[in-house]
């Protein structure tokens, strides 16, 4: 099946799931404190719905605009604007009827039920699939700066180590990027030294120019051969793959990243390659080196028991019961929040570039892997909910966090906007959305043309 379609097929289900779950979380406490239920929907049914069918009062359907859902409750202002009910007394089983804390807790249902799902999906993959990963601060010589423009505007080098962000340790290898793009100060070790260096405050603008470059730091690996081309020519030097070059022309190397430079002071040359085969013999096997400093393999790659076995790196592997998961899956939803509001702080702030980055439905879709795997999609799915949690909870009317912070002022002073306020609070919250909408599809389209 076509990875795009792949990709699309988990877009649309997820999204779905989500969506009826987070509307669900509206849905249950308006029907616990007796509140009318007109309509629960997902996508949106503008002029016609692909089906609805009335059940207890409630019209459950599904519309044609992928773009979202909605329960439309009585006695409220939403996305229907169905400002003509408004004009009518209040029914006791209308939402405008019922008590301020009772109108709170079913606006805060959506963004509750997102946030509990997001947990509930980690503590499952953590019972499901343990971790494994690769400690940050174990790499014996360093890590490799496979994009030097972007290592010198950071400040590091090939062979440095981050330790630390803001002064919290890293654990994680593959936690580094995303601990950089929200933070402010990383802990270096360098030669032996350790020091503080400030993160430019326009790195993530220096990330996002490039996304293919966007991974700029690697593991370092020895230099193994995966296959010889067979249009090279040494493809009869007697290179074999699962060699491991150790030194060329009679410099030793232990990482692939050290013999470009290396290869560069032999263009058109022939020269000694100093080869291990099978774990122990050493040999010596003369290779034509090419005007553009290669020798015509494709680099393979040892495994990363291998690579401990050597003492290059450390993995760890963890397997969780499933009382232990509950807490790490609690952990990784806090910590998945923290860095994202740590990303959108960025995105608020225009000194850093972030907002270039913000996406649409293209950039959601990219974090679902292009072969289907359930990992995979279960993870994307856990952190587009917690994405969902946090944008609807922002303050802007129209959304979720629009209606509870006009909640919170009614509690605070006991008095109530008035409907006609309301009407055009949402009215503003739906104009901001919609120019979000475009700003978000047209970063996309600008880098699906241009980038």
């Amino acid at each position: 099946m076509d990875p795009i379609l792949i990709k699309i097929i988990q877009f649309f289900l997820s999204l779905s799931l989500l969506i009826v779950l987070h509307e669900l979380g509206h849905f249950i406490p308006a029907k616990l404190f007796k509140t009318r239920v007109e309509k629960f929907y997902l996508f949106f049914d503008v002029k016609f719905a692909l089906f609805k069918k009335k059940i207890g009062g409630t019209e459950y359907g599904i519309g044609w605009l992928p773009l979202g859902g909605y329960v439309k409750i009585s006695g409220m202002i939403d996305e229907s604007m169905d400002t003509e009910a408004m004009k009518e007394e209040p029914k006791e089983w209308e939402f405008r009827s019922k008590p301020a804390w009772q109108r709170l807790i079913i606006m805060l249902g959506g963004v509750t039920v997102n946030f509990i799902l997001a947990v509930i999906i980690y503590i499952g993959m953590a019972w499901a699939y343990g971790d494994q990963y690769m400690t940050a601060d174990s790499l014996k010589d360093g890590f490799w700066v496979t994009e030097k423009t972007i290592g010198d505007k950071l400040g590091v080098q090939t062979g440095d180590l981050i330790l630390a962000v803001d002064g919290e340790k890293i654990k994680k290898f593959g936690d580094i990027l995303p601990e950089l793009v929200t933070g402010n100060t990383m802990t270096v070790q360098r030669d032996g030294r350790t020091f503080e260096q400030e993160i430019p405050v326009d790195f993530i603008a220096t990330l996002i120019e490039d996304e293919d470059r966007m991974r700029f730091i690697s593991y370092r690996f020895p230099f193994v051969i995966g296959e010889v081309s067979p249009d090279s020519e040494n493809k009869d030097a007697g290179l074999l793959p699962e060699d491991e070059v150790v030194a060329i022309g009679g410099t030793s190397i232990s990482y692939f990243d050290e013999a470009k430079s290396i290869l560069e002071n032999y263009k058109s040359q022939k020269v000694d390659l100093t080869i291990v085969r099978d774990g122990d013999t050493r040999m010596q096997i003369p290779v034509m080196i090419s005007d553009t400093a290669t020798i015509g393999v494709r680099p393979g790659v040892l495994s990363f028991d291998a690579m401990q076995e050597k003492g290059l790196l450390k993995i760890e592997k963890v397997k969780y019961s499933f009382l232990e998961s509950i807490p790490a899956g609690i952990d990784k939803g806090v910590s998945t929040l923290s860095n994202y509001v740590g990303q959108m702080k960025k995105i608020f702030n225009p000194s850093t570039g972030a907002y270039k980055g913000v996406g649409g439905f293209a950039a959601i879709g990219g974090l679902f892997p292009d072969t289907w795997n359930w990992p995979g999609f279960w993870s994307a799915t856990a952190f587009i909910s917690i994405i969902l949690a946090f944008m609807n909870i922002l303050p802007i009317p129209a959304l979720d966090g629009g209606h509870v912070t006009f909640l919170l002022y009614e509690m605070i002073t006991g008095r109530k906007p008035s409907d006609k306020f309301l009407e055009n609070a949402q009215m503003i919250g739906f104009f901001l959305l919609i120019a979000l909408l475009l700003f978000a599809n047209g970063n996309d389209l600008y880098k699906w043309l241009f980038k």
